[in-house]
């Protein structure tokens, strides 16, 4: 049984195109004993926007001044908008605010751009994981999903464990960090991307072929990203198709360049992501990965965990 919490919900992104789903999962949360506040940011609507740049910018700065701090902000959806926001961001109040305030920042997608650049700007750690219509408001909702989540926001350790068929072997410690890959693309060369010294990245993404997540790897490998990390974790790469054109290049071709050319440990089939089943990963927490006979483990500690 779950705590009842408050949550603010926040839509810094695209247009909740799915109000169906958002009102199921308003429906759910509450019915769980959960508080909601700025419901209004399901319907809120400029062009393609969950409102205009400035009613979007203000679901983030507010939390500087906002009384009383919920205990989750929830991101609504993705899509496109956040990239248009870092550069307003009040990363200076959000940080006096927040550093020591036990309140979990959570969605994934397009809000993975404003998760690293708080990492980046402040230090401030967030969590890259469910959103209120996709997964609170799937049809049928993933109970995986859900104690994942509540498991990442109220414990202070957390082991995480799946079967991998990556052939690496090995143990690393280092910042965890990540989130979407094409997001995490778009951040390089500006301030927003955090200089992870020895990290361990986790990547997802969707609607994405095999070669144009190797093109953003090979983007990263070329900045001097991927040099200073010491593996990476692979999520759910969902809504993409292969064809005979292929001819066999597929995601696990795009791995194994990666462990040959980069000499990078990918540890594969981690949960995470655009899919029913995904863990919550507190991105900027201290993390150790390891991998034997198919099986690999992450345990994270040192993220912010609620009351």
């Amino acid at each position: 049984m779950f705590t009842p919490r408050t949550l603010r919900l926040i839509a810094p992104s695209g247009y909740c195109h799915n109000q169906d789903a958002a009102q199921r999962a308003v429906s759910r949360l509450q019915a769980a004993g959960h508080h909601l506040q700025n419901q209004s940011a399901i319907t809120r609507r400029y062009q393609r926007f969950a409102g205009d740049d400035a009613q979007r910018l203000n679901d983030i700065n507010e939390l500087a001044t906002l009384e009383p701090l919920p205990d989750i902000m929830l991101a609504v959806r993705g899509g496109y908008g956040a990239s248009r926001l870092l550069d307003k961001i009040d990363y200076i109040g959000l940080q006096r605010r927040l550093l020591n305030q036990p309140v979990a920042l959570c969605g994934h997608s397009d809000f993975t751009a404003i998760q690293l650049a708080l990492l980046a700007q402040t230090g401030l750690i967030t969590f890259n994981g469910p959103m209120l219509a996709g997964n609170f408001g799937a049809e049928a909702l993933s109970e995986f999903t859900q104690y994942h989540f509540w498991q990442a926001l109220t414990s202070p350790t957390v082991n995480v464990s799946w079967p991998s068929e990556s052939p690496d072997r090995g143990r690393w410690h280092g910042t965890l960090w990540g989130g979407n890959l094409a997001m995490i693309c778009s951040l390089i060369g500006t301030p927003w991307m955090p200089q992870i010294e020895g990290g361990i990245l986790v990547i997802e993404d969707v609607n994405e072929h095999p070669f144009r997540i190797e093109r953003m790897l090979i983007q990263l490998q070329q900045s001097g990203i991927l040099p200073r990390q010491k593996a990476i974790i692979t999520g759910s790469f969902t809504s993409t198709s292969l064809s005979a054109y292929d001819n066999g290049f597929d995601f696990s071709t795009v791995w194994q360049r990666v462990r040959d050319e980069y000499h990078i440990p990918v540890i594969s089939d981690l949960a995470f992501g655009h899919d029913a089943d995904t863990v919550t990963l507190p991105l900027g927490a201290s993390a150790t990965l390891q991998i034997e006979s198919g099986e690999a483990q992450l345990a994270f500690t040192g993220h912010p965990t609620l009351r």
